[in-house]
């Protein structure tokens, strides 16, 4: 009996996450649309090259599309002004002014500092939808955008602190 009822509750789980995915993949992807039509100029490199430039774990989350542990990294409790760019090509990213404490242990910011710096797609890797984000320049793997955010957004961009470069303020 048990078993039953802990099928049928992943079920309707299941139908309900792709019910809500598919409205707000709905909504994204006219912000999609726009960021493709970027002029950004795209950095194009070969694995090998990558491989040259990432240290170990740089590689494995921004070009295998991996996730650092939670309260590791170095920008997830950074309280410094500034910048937060991309680590592998340098895109400035996310403003301190949006970075606010989630209590997940990764930085987490409520707005990129320009919506065509971050590109999204959606993934399936934890058997359900995410919305993944990527630097648009480079198609590094940044972290994933939640809807559970504070004001004036109700987004939560949350990064992984090895994707990250800063640039002080001072």
């Amino acid at each position: 009996m048990y078993k039953y009822a802990l099928l049928i509750t992943l079920v309707i789980l299941t139908i309900s996450c792709k019910t809500n995915s598919q409205n707000t993949n709905t909504d994204r992807s006219k912000e999609a649309t726009t960021v493709e039509n970027s002029s950004i100029d795209k950095v194009v490199k070969t694995e090998k090259e990558w491989k040259q430039e990432l240290n170990e774990m740089e590689y494995y989350v921004i070009r295998e599309k991996g996730t650092e542990r939670s309260f590791t990294g170095q920008y997830w409790d950074h309280k410094e002004d500034g910048t937060y760019t991309c680590r592998a090509c340098a895109l400035p990213l996310f403003s301190s002014k949006t970075k606010f404490k989630s209590g997940t242990g990764w930085p987490s910011y409520y707005e990129p500092i320009k919506k065509e710096n971050i590109t999204e797609d959606t993934d399936y890797d934890l058997g359900y939808p995410r919305t993944e984000i990527t630097c648009t320049r480079c198609g590094g793997h940044l972290g994933h955008v939640f809807e559970d955010g504070p004001e004036p957004t109700g987004l939560r961009y949350c990064i992984n602190s090895v994707s990250l470069g800063f640039i002080s303020d001072q």
